[in-house]
């Protein structure tokens, strides 16, 4: 029992330590003067708003005796009093809302654009969706954007609204459990022919009473956290897939998968109604309780001290302070029970941030195991490039590529080339070794990313459109074999919905043909283009990187695109059995055969 009793201590100290390690960055931030001076504004109110509470209870047992005594003038003396008591009450409890809320806004502004910064510095994004498929890092974060957007509102309004409801339980005990201590006189009772007395016998009882109503709610209710914290993940991945139909749907509705997207999107549902059936069972077990130890507490003070209200020990008045004291002590006492679903939503949501944060940390104490340098030249030293769940697809690789090369890439499907040039781009921490890179080095992917809004900053992504002029970004346009969009530069739409993959494909072309880099390394750039589109653009890319004085590296499948290069790099699968010349490697990269690249 007591290694239980420690091991839930235990576990509650580090609930605390994960809230203040995610709470006390922005307290200690550039805005820690206005953010302390705003939480200790909401103390105060709290503390005024006690002590309003307190002059509430001292008016009950005036007005209740001023009842009982028919005395009209100090009845309407007390009702004047009331006024006066609600209009503070009120103001104060409106003030408190308000700073509280702008607190929280404030909190949770500056909580998401750090985190949102971490996420995207380094390629935190990147690697992080890259370790969840990793073998050996099965505890990856799901949906960062979950936890980004509705995490960190729940954190930052739990929190608050969860410590300052504490804080007022905290005071409001401390404050109302003398009241009650005196009022309630003591308890006599005769055992073994001596007599007893237990002085304060109300606050006792209000003790005892609360007790075991929290005890109860903890069993009750302690479900609800891992519950709680699966909603929000089953959640977000539905909402994913959502989004994954949504940006898909034109592959989707071609190859005829509505059925299977509505058969994933369905067993994405069916687990979010499954564990929210079984958050309603265990909320509506903890709401049963609760609510019956609400109603009790009702009539409880009532019962208790109707003996002395009847014997005339106390006046109509008495007895109504008392009841109103020990209802604000149970209230205080009761506020675990009272809130307990909400810590259950809290707790998940501090694990989900916590573990979210912890990651980003991890990767930040992370250095990238691969040396990556500036040079004039492409160059690789003892490079090895392995999968992310750790196996090994080329090792001990040295290439070169000068100025004024063309190299192409090729190799069986899935054997590794893009993963070599995410290497070449420092962007993949499964490799070693050491890579130089020129500067001017433009790398472009196999589906290109186009954002949303007006096509000049699709056109000119990630650099302002501002860089470059009108004559310019339709001159790009035009080269790219694009002649029809370039009257739309300022036309907003979702461009990777509206265009075609070949359009896109042009698109991404002419981001090249506009920022004019020396270097260039394409991955399948024109696979959805037609041989003579194809031909026409994979000139303009080698005399645009020619008149700057770079090189030029591709992948491709298509034969055609090697009358463009004056190299080919091969990746040979390794026979089986001698894998071990290589360091266990998959593949071999051949560059013995230094020629131009045949059609």
């Amino acid at each position: 029992m007591s290694s239980t009793v420690t091991a839930r201590a235990a576990t509650f100290a580090q609930v605390l330590r994960r809230v203040f390690r995610l709470a006390a960055p922005y307290f200690r931030s550039e805005e820690k003067w206005r953010a302390r001076a705003m939480l200790l504004g909401i103390v105060t109110l709290n503390l005024l708003y006690v002590y309003v509470a307190v002059l509430g209870n001292q008016w009950y047992g005036r007005f209740y005796d001023a009842l009982q005594n028919k005395d009209a003038a100090i009845f309407w003396r007390e009702v004047g009093v009331f006024g006066w008591i609600a209009f503070f009450n009120i103001a104060v409890q409106v003030l408190k809302f308000y700073v509280t809320q702008l607190l929280q806004l404030r909190w949770r502004s500056w909580m998401t654009r750090d985190y949102l910064t971490r996420w995207m510095a380094e390629r935190t994004f990147y690697h992080l969706e890259l370790a969840r498929y990793a073998n050996n890092d099965g505890h990856a974060p799901d949906n960062p954007d979950q936890r980004i957007q509705e995490d960190m509102q729940l954190f930052t309004d739990y929190t608050m609204t969860l410590s300052m409801g504490l804080l007022n339980a905290v005071v409001t005990l401390a404050s109302f459990v003398g009241i009650l201590w005196t009022l309630s006189g003591s308890f006599s009772f005769s055992m073994g022919g001596s007599t007893y007395q237990i002085a304060g016998a109300m606050v006792w009882l209000a003790v005892a009473y609360c007790v075991v109503g929290t005890v109860i709610t903890h069993f009750i209710g302690r479900p609800l956290i891992g519950i709680n914290f699966r909603q929000q993940r089953y959640e977000a991945d539905f909402r994913h897939h959502l989004v994954r139909v949504r940006e898909y749907s034109e592959a989707i509705a071609l190859d005829k998968g509505e059925k299977v997207e509505h058969g994933q999107l369905d067993l994405r549902f069916g687990s979010v109604l499954r564990n929210y059936l079984q958050l309603i069972k265990q909320q509506k077990n903890l709401i049963t309780f609760t609510s019956f130890f609400g109603q009790a507490a009702v009539i409880f003070p009532f019962i208790v001290s109707a003996p002395r209200f009847f014997s005339g020990a106390i006046h109509l008045g008495q007895l109504m302070q008392i009841t109103s004291a020990f209802g604000k002590v149970q209230d205080s006492l009761s506020w675990f029970v009272d809130n307990y679903d909400r810590v259950a939503v809290w707790r998940a949501t501090t694990d989900r941030l916590t573990s979210f944060d912890d990651a980003m940390r991890a990767h930040a104490r992370q250095s990238m195991p691969m040396a990556r340098d500036a040079a004039p030249e492409l160059r690789t030293d003892d490079l090895w490039v392995a999968l992310p769940n750790g196996t090994a697809l080329l090792d001990g690789a040295a290439l070169a590529v000068k100025p004024g090369d063309s190299v192409l890439l090729q190799g069986p499907s899935g054997s590794g080339k893009s993963t070599l040039f995410r290497s070449f781009a420092g962007i993949w921490p499964f490799a070693r070794g050491h890579v130089k890179v020129p500067d001017d080095a433009m790398f472009m992917p196999q589906r290109p990313y186009v954002p949303d809004g007006k096509l000049r900053d699709a056109l000119t992504y990630p650099n302002p459109a501002a860089n470059f002029s009108d004559d310019q970004l339709r001159q790009a346009l035009n080269d790219a074999l694009l002649p029809d969009l370039a009257s739309r530069l300022d036309d907003s739409d979702a461009w990777s919905q509206k265009l075609s993959g070949g359009e896109q494909q042009r698109l991404a072309i002419a981001r090249v043909l506009l920022k004019k880099p020396a270097w260039l390394f394409a991955d399948e750039i024109t696979s959805a283009l037609d041989a003579q589109a194809e031909g026409v653009l994979y000139k303009r890319l080698a005399a645009t990187v020619q008149a700057a004085g770079g090189a030029m590296v591709s992948i491709a499948h298509r034969a055609a695109v090697g009358d463009f290069h004056n190299q080919r790099w091969t990746l040979v699968p390794q026979p089986e059995g001698t894998q071990g010349t290589t360091g266990g490697a998959r593949y071999r990269l051949d560059t013995s055969a230094v020629q131009p690249a045949a059609a």
